[in-house]
């Protein structure tokens, strides 16, 4: 006579958030770029001040952009990059890393679904983009006098583009096949579109094609509503920057579940 068959009681849905596995991976994620602070933290910190006082002192620091003057112009625009550049960063590099290790499957096999990866991955870069940028706030407010307009605008953007950032250097992780290709992106597009964003001067300044070119430029809307929320004051249309910011981030945040559910490049 066979054994009774005892009824196995579920006591949380299959379906339901991990969120102690979430939590595990995010805070993964953090400790990587916390265990070397002196290359996330430090070198971003000196690296845009010396931007600054280079520019400055090229330009003048008497100089008038707009009603503002040049370093108030100039320091949001500094702090975006930060935030782009290290989101993009620390989301890539940790992926990719994995992969030519081999040691991916670590991070596929746990009870965690497609959803789960990506927030603990994209926020994970998002947090360094985030701190990273604070850190240079920091450093820059022992130089010259920083003042904030809106505080709303100044959250939204910086959050906005450093979770965009995340998601784009998710998306380039997977696609990747070595490092090489994570520096192509970054030389070719995250670097262009950073350069040719009005960080370092208007965009009207530009010849009229790449002028015209740049308000298609999703980088030239977060650093210009992040202007705005320092200084109160714009050079684009602060409703088309915030279509964008939501939007881009939308669309960047379903390519990487659609990535990471179908296994592309992921799994063998």
């Amino acid at each position: 006579m066979s054994p009774p068959i005892t009824e196995l009681k579920i006591t949380k849905p299959i379906s339901s958030t991990n969120w102690r596995g979430l939590w595990t991976l995010y805070s993964r994620e953090v400790r990587r770029f916390i265990k070397i602070i002196g290359q996330t933290l430090l070198a971003p910190i000196i690296t845009t001040i010396l931007f600054l006082i280079v520019f400055v002192v090229a330009f003048g620091k008497d100089r008038q952009i707009g009603e503002l003057s040049y370093t108030e112009f100039l320091v949001p625009g500094l702090m975006m990059m930060t935030i782009l550049q290290n989101a993009f960063a620390n989301t890539s590099t940790s992926i990719i890393s994995q992969k030519l290790n081999e040691n991916i499957i670590d991070t596929l096999m746990p009870p965690l679904s497609p959803l789960e990866l990506v927030v603990g991955f994209v926020m994970g870069g998002a947090t360094r983009g985030l701190v990273v940028a604070i850190g240079v706030g920091f450093g820059l407010s022992l130089v010259i006098p920083i003042s904030i307009n809106s505080i709303s605008m100044v959250i939204f953007h910086a959050v906005g583009a450093a979770s965009m950032m995340g998601a784009l250097g998710m998306i380039t992780g997977i696609w990747a096949e070595k490092f090489d290709h994570v520096s192509t992106v970054t030389n070719f597009i995250i670097l262009p579109l950073s350069f040719l964003s009005g960080t370092f001067f208007p965009i009207t300044r530009f010849p009229e094609l790449l002028h015209n070119i740049s308000y298609y430029n999703p980088f030239f809307y977060m650093i210009d509503g992040l202007r705005y929320g320092f200084s109160g004051q714009s050079f684009g249309s602060l409703f088309t920057g915030i279509i964008y910011v939501l939007s881009i981030n939308f669309a960047l945040w379903v390519i990487c579940y659609w990535l990471v559910k179908s296994g592309y490049k992921l799994k063998a």
